[in-house]
């Protein structure tokens, strides 16, 4: 088992500098890893076996196997209820009488790996969009800085490479600032998108599938109608014609048992609250982002927070002159660099502004 999930321990590394937040992870690390791996689990023989099963008298089962994967099976939706084995040989299983009784064709079963694989490469697409933008900035300015054993000589001198870039690019970081709120917009767009594709794959079954399945357990037995066999089958009907001796078109109507159906069911179970969750919280990120952009005071608050070592005057003085860019930046920093350095980082910032802002005043009157 643990051979057929190597492929995504890559993803599973932890970034020692962190150019995001947690609700973003939740995109490109957990959501990609769990979607590649499921991805990898119908796609493992090993452990469901062959993914369709056919039996039918006169044709040979390979051929049947392969007739019917391609072409894809059926069910007949009147027959969903009722007793099995008395009234139906499995729910959606029975007799129909052709262009009379409505059939439901099941195509999706085969292309369940590659959208799988291709939602996880969707999901990623922000994070890769915003690695590309971000090109390391957070990295080159933290140098270390996040590690609290670091010599006197060496934190000092990185200190004030930070600071100094800091007062010399003051107010020009709002287009690096709001590349990151695109991305986390693109992240709750994705989400929402995702949703009425799978819904689209599924024959719209999919938007309320997750809902349908806890109904379906607060129903009569007798009355209930399993949302889950509705829409992944275990057993369905396939048939199959061919030339008899007398150049006549004979029909065959088989059996076809999908194990790989055991595993698709709670696949999209699991991925329909996990997408509901995902949405909410991707909605409440971006409500949180725009009251941060519109919101001065929020900031200021946000920022005392994340510098709680630091004198309140101090990081006030640095508040006042940051404008959305330098502060998104600044809190960033706050996020990777060691508390202790930070409250000094926050006085040298503050200690730099006054000095500046004197000198300003000054020019005037020396001129």
């Amino acid at each position: 088992m643990f051979d057929v999930f190597g492929s995504v321990k890559g993803l599973l590394k932890i970034d020692q500098v962190c150019i995001d937040n947690n609700v973003f992870r939740m995109h490109y690390k957990a959501t990609v890893i769990i979607l590649i791996a499921f991805s990898l689990l119908v796609t493992s023989r090993q452990y469901i076996g062959d993914p369709i099963d056919c039996i039918v008298d006169e044709i040979p089962l390979g051929v049947m196997d392969t007739y019917c994967w391609i072409y894809s099976t059926f069910t007949v939706p009147e027959r969903l209820t009722g007793v099995t084995g008395r009234d139906v040989v499995q729910p959606g299983v029975g007799s129909h009488v052709e262009g009379k009784d409505a059939v439901k064709y099941h195509k999706y079963y085969q292309w369940v790996c590659f959208v799988l694989f291709f939602q996880a490469i969707l999901f990623y697409v922000p994070r890769y969009l915003w690695k590309s933008w971000e090109g390391g900035r957070l990295k080159m300015l933290v140098m270390d800085l996040n590690s609290p054993i670091v010599n006197d000589e060496c934190k000092n001198d990185r200190k004030k490479i930070l600071v100094d870039y800091f007062i010399g690019n003051l107010n020009r970081h709002n287009f690096y600032a709001f590349r990151f709120f695109v991305c986390e917009a693109l992240n709750f767009v994705n989400v929402i998108g995702q949703i009425y594709f799978v819904d689209f794959f599924l024959d719209g079954e999919f938007s309320t599938y997750g809902s349908d399945v806890l109904k379906f357990t607060e129903m009569e037995p007798d009355e209930r109608i399993d949302p889950m066999a509705r829409v992944f089958p275990k057993v369905t009907k396939c048939t199959f014609h061919k030339y008899g001796p007398s150049g006549d078109v004979q029909k065959f109507d088989g059996l076809c048992v999908l194990p790989l159906n055991i595993v698709n069911e709670k696949i999209y179970v699991f991925l329909w609250f996990w997408f509901i969750i995902l949405s909410i919280l991707s909605g409440i990120s971006l409500i949180y982002r725009i009251a941060v952009v519109a919101g001065p005071k929020l900031r200021h608050l946000l920022l005392r927070a994340r510098s709680r070592l630091a004198e309140s005057e101090e990081v006030e003085q640095v508040a006042n002159k940051c404008n959305i860019g330098d502060w998104f930046l600044l809190y960033q920093l706050g996020k990777n660099i060691d508390p202790l350095i930070y409250k000094e980082v926050i006085s040298d910032l503050s200690r730099e502004m006054v000095d500046d802002e004197q000198s300003a005043h000054k020019r005037p009157f020396d001129a």
